[in-house]
């Protein structure tokens, strides 16, 4: 996969927000909560200029948390590994946490594998309430190190 990775202007921020996906994983929809950081998105474009998905990144020193997401149409064709080892790249490259830790819903079973395929294991979980979704557990996965 040959992407390049930029900052997220207000044109990315605001095609994100139309990103629908199939149920149950309309949980991520672009729409479902609001941007809050908008400076800790970066785009994620091919060399077509694509947008092919998104990374957020949240430094927490000595340590960071980081999400991504594919578009939709993109997920469930093999292309997680790869793009979630690219954004990893970066956030070494760029950041250089102590740990990288992630969350990602229990249900999400095919990005937990990815995740676990790239060296994450789950070191704890929690609960959030989400008024569309109710309670989701997310587990909290750390690169091992």
């Amino acid at each position: 996969m040959d992407i390049r990775i930029e900052q997220a202007d207000q044109a990315t921020l605001d095609e994100l927000q139309t990103w629908r996906y199939p149920a149950p994983y309309d949980f991520y929809d672009g729409d479902a909560d609001p941007i809050l950081n908008p400076e800790r998105f970066f785009g994620a474009r091919d060399a077509a200029g694509e947008l092919v998905g998104f990374y957020y990144f949240e430094p927490k020193p000595p340590d960071l948390d980081y999400g991504l997401g594919l578009r939709p149409d993109l997920t469930g064709l093999g292309l997680g590994l790869d793009f979630f080892r690219i954004g990893l790249a970066f956030v070494h490259q760029r950041y250089r946490p102590g740990q990288v830790f992630l969350h990602v819903a229990e249900f999400n079973e095919r990005a937990r594998l990815v995740y676990e395929r790239a060296g994450f294991r789950v070191v704890s979980s929690h609960v959030r309430s989400f008024e569309k979704f109710g309670d989701v557990v997310f587990l909290t996965m750390a690169e091992e190190v």
